[in-house]
């Protein structure tokens, strides 16, 4: 299994897209529908993650159960100047004084230019995918199952990373408030030739407590909508080729 996709919702994914292709150095793919945009970010030779942007008719709702954190370190204010020429803009959600910074991307989705912190030394430019979770233990090894990832050093009470240790870390963070909509972001898991196959990992996922989503726009794909332990969802694409 692998972690395959970072998924956002935008008014216009083509403008969002091309902002985080910038700010990420993301080599742009052919995406699966002409309204869609899609990147890969390069971690090495082998490790990869894809970012997806879909539409969204309505603008980014309060409340953000997934984001992502940037690497800043010893950078940060060099890179909060970079992303805002880029098109991002400062935004208050509440966060007081704090030792990251908070920006939006230009549909208005938050995310985090972070301090120095040893544990994203080497991460790359997206230093935590920071996920909220009624029980992050719990959740954790779901989302170990599901994706392979491993234990790491981080942040969160419960932090997974790919089993190289390179790239961004999955860190689940305990929720400040039980889900009440839909995640504007979420994560997809593919199976991977040799491995578990859709409807494995389906199963798998649901011995550990996932639920399928009822919603209708849900169905009719080829991938599987799911909701982890504390609402969140995720997919579960179709299997790789080859």
């Amino acid at each position: 299994m692998r972690l395959e996709n970072i998924v956002l919702q935008a008014r216009d994914p083509q403008v969002t897209g091309r902002f985080w292709s910038a700010a990420l150095g993301l080599v742009d793919l052919a995406p699966g529908s002409p309204e869609d945009y899609e990147g890969r970010l390069w971690v090495d030779d082998e490790v990869w993650l894809d970012m997806c942007i879909e539409p969204a008719a309505e603008p980014p709702p309060p409340g953000w159960r997934l984001h992502l954190d940037l690497r800043g370190g010893a950078q940060q204010q060099q890179v909060v100047e970079r992303l805002t020429g880029l098109g991002a803009t400062p935004v208050d959600i509440g966060q007081g004084e704090v030792p990251w910074v908070v920006l939006a991307d230009p549909d208005g989705n938050a995310f985090c230019v972070m301090e120095e912190r040893a544990a994203y030394s080497d991460t790359g430019p997206i230093a935590a995918l920071p996920l909220d979770s009624a029980d992050p233990r719990r959740d954790g090894e779901l989302y170990a199952a599901l994706t392979g990832w491993v234990p790491a050093p981080g942040v969160g009470p419960v932090t997974l990373r790919h089993p190289s240790l390179r790239g961004p870390l999955l860190e689940l963070c305990p929720e400040p408030k039980p889900k009440v909509r839909q995640n504007r972001t979420h994560l997809d898991v593919r199976p991977t030739p040799g491995g578990p196959d859709q409807r494995a990992l389906v199963d798998l996922a649901l011995s550990l407590g996932a639920t399928l989503a009822t919603d209708d726009w849900a169905h009719g794909h080829p991938w599987v909508v799911m909701h982890d332990l504390s609402g969140n969802e995720f997919c579960v694409l179709a299997d790789a080729e080859g």
